[in-house]
């Protein structure tokens, strides 16, 4: 089971690395806050010292146009804040 799905980089998320030493992940929906920790920690070396989770239901819209009612969908997720120790960083950008 891969944990970590991928990095969510937005305004508001790199507000909070710059200001606050924390990051935002996009994660598997079954894993728990110390399974998140250890992953991060193996994959960037990093120590983490807090962790945050919510999860986010389906959406679902529904769209009247000329062809017709048009259906749409975006997935459930579970999202994850890391607050690092203070000293550490991840840097997303070094292999570009």
């Amino acid at each position: 089971m891969s944990i970590l799905i991928k990095p969510i980089i937005t305004e508001k998320a790199n507000d909070l690395t710059e200001l606050n030493n924390k990051y935002t992940f996009q994660v598997d929906s079954r894993a728990n806050k110390i399974e998140i920790k250890n992953a991060i920690e193996s994959a960037y070396g990093v120590s983490v010292s807090k962790v945050r989770t919510m999860n986010y239901p389906v959406k679902r819209n529904t769209k009247f146009t000329k062809k017709g009612v048009v259906t749409g969908k975006i997935g459930a997720y579970k999202k994850a804040i890391i607050e690092l120790v203070e000293g550490d960083n991840i840097d997303f950008y070094s292999n570009i």
